[in-house]
C-alpha cells in the first residue's frame, strides 16, 4: 500500500490539530445557536467549520499556502450557498439571515484552523460569539425605539385608485401636486386591477428624502378629491 511509504507522524498530527480546533471552536459558536433554537444549530456549525478546516489542511499538505488561498476561495463561495438554504421569507418578513452569517463565520474559523492560524481561529470564534450574544441586548434597545419617519431610509409611495379612462390626466396631476409639494417622483406605474378592468392603479414612488407624515396626508387627502377618483393613500416600506 502507497499509504505505508508516505505516511508521515507529524503530518498526520498537524492535520489531527486542526480537526480537532475547528471541531471545538466550532461546537462553541453552535451550542449558542442550538441554545437558541436557530435552524443551524450545533451538529451544522461544526460540521462547517470542520470540513472546512479539511479543505484548506489538504490544499497546505498537497499545494502549500497559494494551494490553500484558492480552496478558501471555494470554500467562501460554497458555504453562501449554504447558508442560503436557511434564509425563509415569510411575507415581507426575511428570516435566517443571522444564522446564515454564522455560518460563514463558522467556515472562516475552520479555514483559520486549516492554515494552522489557531489563535487567529479562536480570535475569531470569541468575535463571533460575542456578536450573536453580546449585541442582542443593543439590538433590542434599539428595536424598542419610536420609528421616526422624518429620519428613516425607506420607500415612500402614493397610490391613487380612479377611472381608468382617465389614467394619464390623473397620472399627471399626481406629479405635478407631488412635486409641487416638494416631493420629486423617482417612478410612476399605471397597473390596471384584474378583478375591475375599469380601474387604474396609479403608483408613484418617491426620490428619497425627508418625509413628513402631516404634509403627505395632506397631498393625499387633496388627490382624493380629483375628478375620477376614487381612493387615494400612501405607504412606506423599509428596505435594507
Amino acid at each position: 500500500m502507497r499509504f505505508l511509504t508516505t505516511f508521515q507522524a507529524f503530518d498526520f498530527l498537524d492535520t489531527l490539530l486542526s480537526l480537532t480546533v475547528a471541531f471545538v471552536l466550532g461546537m462553541l459558536i453552535g451550542a449558542e445557536r442550538q441554545y437558541r433554537l436557530r435552524t443551524a444549530g450545533l451538529r451544522t456549525n461544526v460540521l462547517v467549520a470542520t470540513a472546512s478546516a479539511a479543505f484548506v489542511d489538504l490544499a497546505m499538505h498537497l499545494k502549500g499556502a497559494e494551494g490553500a488561498v484558492h480552496v478558501m476561495a471555494y470554500v467562501v463561495s460554497g458555504v453562501g450557498f449554504l447558508g442560503a438554504g436557511v434564509i425563509m421569507k415569510e411575507g415581507m418578513n426575511v428570516r435566517g439571515l443571522n444564522t446564515a452569517a454564522t455560518l460563514w463565520s463558522s467556515a472562516a474559523v475552520g479555514c483559520c484552523a486549516g492554515a494552522d492560524m489557531v489563535a487567529q481561529a479562536c480570535a475569531l470564534t470569541v468575535f463571533v460569539i460575542a456578536g450573536n450574544t453580546l449585541l442582542r441586548p443593543l439590538v433590542n434597545a434599539i428595536n424598542r425605539q419610536p420609528f421616526d419617519e422624518k429620519s428613516s431610509e425607506a420607500t415612500y409611495s402614493v397610490r391613487l385608485t380612479a377611472d381608468g379612462r382617465l389614467a394619464d390626466t390623473l397620472r399627471d396631476q399626481l406629479v405635478d401636486r407631488l412635486e409641487a409639494a416638494n416631493y420629486p417622483v423617482a417612478d410612476i406605474e399605471v397597473e390596471t386591477p384584474e378583478h375591475a378592468e375599469d380601474k387604474a392603479e396609479i403608483v408613484a414612488t418617491l426620490v428619497a428624502t425627508a418625509i413628513d407624515p402631516k404634509e403627505l396626508d395632506i397631498v393625499v387627502a387633496d388627490l382624493s378629491k380629483c375628478s375620477g377618483v376614487t381612493y387615494a393613500t400612501w405607504e412606506s416600506s423599509t428596505k435594507d
